[in-house]
């Protein structure tokens, strides 16, 4: 076993000291570039990394464009993303004269031949499916140029409590997955600013998000006693609100106005519950058909979806309301119920002052007269008149005494029929004294609520717009 390493160690010796002569590739007159042999010599020290002194860590240079964002999955937590990325390294091995090789100082070469850092990124959660590309650019002096596209699946926290006017910020964090930092070390290739303002040209009219920064630090990841040499990128990103307040606030604010102006239908002659109630079906509709459209967490709900679960429950505090005002309106007036003193102080007397409330004058010409000066205000015609009837009656001759006995009854039954109708005409002037009274208070506390559940509406609506304007501007 001993003999088997001591060979192992030989050949890599031998294959790190052979042939490249000062670290230098050879050239053949007439041939443009280093020699097949040369490069072939390279190629079979592929396992090893391109260092003469492997003490001095091979430094790679990063630096990417990121040219889409895929998709943003808040259910699964994953940011879809497209890179170009750019890796750049120093190959000690591959460097040769251009004088010698007639004047070539780049070629191009198969990226399986050579030794490629392990950069990956941490965040990566899923198969790399990206297409790779197959060649790598060299120049003379031993620098390598490596591009590929990257399709990256990464974990990212992200916030949907502002939806749709959510600023997500993401990080992607490069390193190599086996190389410590005494191995290899990671640095930028550009600076952040580059790398942003090269990302924006890209991004700036692409999909729903748009690339607000592309932010960096450069840092050392440590487990146990092995430390690693990263860069992370934080990348933030600004959805495009557009599509999200033309299918879904507005929508939902021209319900919640029709709501608002059903206030002014006479809750007296037109069935505003039944208007309310179809209104709240349709909403429920609406919230069933954009359910697919807010995105759903098990961290928590968007601010967008609460807005809409309290938009339904203020239309169902109307319809409650409007329930209230029918039950006054129609219920106690049927009942002929007088309306309590204290309703009468506090309703039609401070409430009805404090929202500017006057009667109508067609009610004001409704309103009943008193007692005294009524139509159908006399005395009653009872059986005690008849004693004056009868002595009037026997004063005028004996000619006419036989006939009155006969129309005496008459005129007692027209007496009684006149005071059942008086009786009769006095309570329904009653009934239609209380019931203009309960249309009052009906009036009032419909005025009053109207004008509460406006308030409401009014400064929720501004809360809303206010922290969407704070967090769109951020």
């Amino acid at each position: 076993m001993s003999s088997l390493w001591g060979c192992l160690l030989t050949a890599a010796c031998f294959l790190l000291s052979a042939p490249l002569n000062a670290s230098h590739l050879t050239c053949r007159k007439g041939h443009s570039g280093p020699t097949y042999e040369s490069l072939q010599t390279v190629f079979d020290r592929k396992p090893f990394r391109p260092a003469v002194n492997l003490s001095n860590p091979t430094i790679t240079n990063i630096s990417f464009t990121l040219y889409a964002v895929l998709g943003v999955n808040e259910k699964q937590q994953i940011l879809t993303t497209f890179l170009w990325l750019r890796l750049y390294w120093h190959h000690e091995f591959l460097v040769w004269d251009p004088e010698e090789c007639d004047g070539v100082s780049k070629i191009s070469l198969p990226v399986t031949d050579l030794w490629t850092p392990d950069i990956i990124v941490y965040e990566f959660v899923d198969d790399d499916v990206s297409q790779n590309c197959p060649y790598v650019y060299v120049n003379h002096t031993g620098h390598i140029r490596y591009d590929r596209m990257l399709r990256i699946v990464s974990a990212c926290n992200l916030e949907i409590y502002t939806f749709p006017f959510d600023i997500q910020n993401c990080s992607l964090t490069f390193g190599s997955y086996m190389h410590t930092i005494k191995d290899v070390r990671v640095t930028p290739a550009l600076s952040f600013e580059e790398i942003s303002g090269n990302s924006k040209r890209y991004l700036e009219a692409s999909g729903e998000w748009e690339l607000v920064i592309i932010e960096g630090n450069a840092g050392i990841l440590q487990f146990g006693i092995d430390e690693w040499d990263i860069i992370t990128f934080w990348v933030v990103i600004k959805r495009r609100p557009i599509l999200y307040v033309v299918n879904l606030l507005i929508p939902s604010s021209f319900l919640m106005i029709i709501d608002i102006l059903s206030f002014y239908l006479p809750p007296h002659s037109v069935d505003r519950a039944s208007f309310k109630m179809t209104l709240i079906l349709g909403y429920t509709v609406f919230l069933l058909i954009m359910n697919d459209l807010l995105p759903s967490t098990a961290n928590g709900t968007p601010i967008i979806g609460i807005y809409f679960s309290v938009c339904l429950a203020l239309m169902v505090i109307s319809l409650l309301e409007t329930v209230i005002i029918t039950n006054v309106l129609h219920h106690n007036s049927m009942k002929y119920r007088p309306v309590p003193r204290w309703v009468q102080v506090l309703v039609l007397g401070y409430i009805g002052r404090l929202i500017c409330y006057t009667k109508p004058e067609d009610e004001a010409r409704a309103t009943p007269k008193s007692e005294s000066t009524g139509p159908w205000v006399s005395q009653p015609c009872t059986p005690a008149q008849t004693p004056a009837i009868n002595g009037h009656v026997s004063s005028l001759g004996a000619g006419l005494a036989a006939p009155l006995p006969s129309a005496i009854p008459e005129l007692k039954q027209i007496c009684q029929d006149l005071s059942l109708m008086r009786s009769h005409l006095t309570s329904l002037q009653k009934e239609t004294e209380r019931q203009d009274e309960w249309c009052h208070v009906g009036y009032i506390m419909d005025f009053l609520l109207f004008r509460i559940y406006l308030l409401l509406i009014s400064l929720y609506a501004m809360v809303i717009i206010c922290m969407w304007c704070i967090w769109f501007n951020q």
